[in-house]
């Protein structure tokens, strides 16, 4: 069996006039992420994560922000197409855990509503995807209510009956 693991990490700042969007979810806050297309750290990270596992390349490089037409797009449309691009690879979803790190705002009464718009978007159960937030404890720019990082962790295994 091949089992692969991937990690992504992703920050952006927080300005403000945009909507705050982290897992494909709206969270009040008087700031959003700077970003070209909705700024999703979480789902960034996520989609990053993936292509690692299977060394397919970074978000970027499939979605460039040199291209208007990934201007204000959805995230949740990228990670839908990195999830394609790992079955036609013949790997399956084994789980997500994953990090936000942010000051403010308290992200805990919207970590349930992450999991389940990710797991609607990957086509998982729920259960198999963690979504947890930190506090910079005002120490880097996270801290200071600057920004906000993701970082996750994906297990990809083979599709049963195809050899990767």
């Amino acid at each position: 069996m091949s089992v692969r693991i991937g990690e992504g990490l992703d920050r952006h700042p927080l300005v403000p006039g945009r909507p705050l969007i982290l897992g494909g979810v709206q969270i009040e806050h008087d700031r959003g992420l700077q970003g070209h297309s909705d700024g999703d750290a979480l789902t960034h990270a996520i989609c990053d994560a993936l292509l690692g596992a299977l060394a397919l390349g970074d978000l970027g490089g499939h979605f460039s922000d040199a291209d208007a037409a990934n201007a204000g797009r959805d995230s949740q449309e990228f990670l839908a197409e990195v999830m394609g691009r790992v079955r036609a690879k013949g790997f399956r979803l084994g789980n997500v855990d994953a990090t936000v790190m942010a000051e403010a705002p308290r992200l805990s009464p919207y970590i349930q509503a992450m999991r389940e718009q990710l797991a609607a978007t990957l086509e998982v159960d729920p259960s198999s995807i963690s979504v947890k937030a930190t506090r910079g404890e005002g120490l880097g720019p996270e801290g200071r209510g600057e920004a906000i990082t993701a970082r996750a962790v994906v297990l990809v295994l083979p599709i049963e009956g195809e050899r990767p």
